[in-house]
């Protein structure tokens, strides 16, 4: 689906709510950042007062992965606060008042409280993270919030591709770059491709 296509498919069913949740999950390594923020300027140059949100802003802070035996698989499901993300969603499914949220600053490996807000005049959230759709609790009581789903899934192949080049631009040499995606990446990819509920749509890429 080109980006026109999907923006006239946001479009129509949005037009009819105060304001339209879109889930926007997929993989790792799947392109969900670049396309959230696509959207946003395209939905804004359409009228809409759109806002991105990450699910990143709930990752648990190293020192409590540290503690819990979990640095190393950091990014995988229990390595996020998900109850406090589901009930961030549930709140701004019905706010109408400024709703601040955490951001994750990747350059400092950190969550950075209240970095973020979304504004009562946000009619449109793209809500971009892995586990949107993932059917096992809490994840699964997301399911009643959105009003629109989309998985982006490029494929397996290109997912290594894209995390093992991650840890190349980060310094590492090919051996380590590959052993660091095998080893907590791709088999976080591969559970949101295994235990994600089906989504509105499916999409290669946009």
């Amino acid at each position: 689906m080109n980006r026109v296509a999907l923006l006239d498919a946001i479009g129509k069913r949005a037009q009819t709510h105060d304001r339209f949740i879109v889930a926007l999950a997929g993989p790792p390594g799947a392109g969900k950042s670049t396309v959230a923020s696509a959207l946003e300027a395209d939905l804004a140059s359409r009228g809409f007062t759109p806002k991105v949100i990450q699910m990143d802003g709930y990752h648990l802070d190293n020192d409590t992965l540290d503690a819990r035996g979990l640095r190393a698989r950091k990014g995988a499901p229990n390595t996020f606060d998900a109850e406090g993300f589901v009930e961030l969603i549930a709140r701004l499914r019905s706010a109408t008042v400024s709703v601040p949220y955490p951001l994750f600053d990747r350059a400092r490996d950190c969550v950075v409280p209240d970095a973020g807000v979304v504004e009562s005049a946000h009619d449109l959230l793209l809500v971009e993270g892995n586990y949107l759709l993932l059917d096992a609790p809490p994840w699964h009581r997301l399911d009643a919030l959105f009003d629109m789903t989309i998985m982006l899934n490029p494929g397996m192949a290109t997912l290594e591709q894209r995390l093992v080049q991650r840890w190349l631009d980060h310094g590492h040499t090919p051996a380590q770059a590959l052993e660091r995606a095998r080893s907590n990446d791709i088999p976080n990819a591969e559970l949101v491709l295994a235990a994600s509920r089906e989504a509105d749509l499916t999409l290669e890429s946009v």
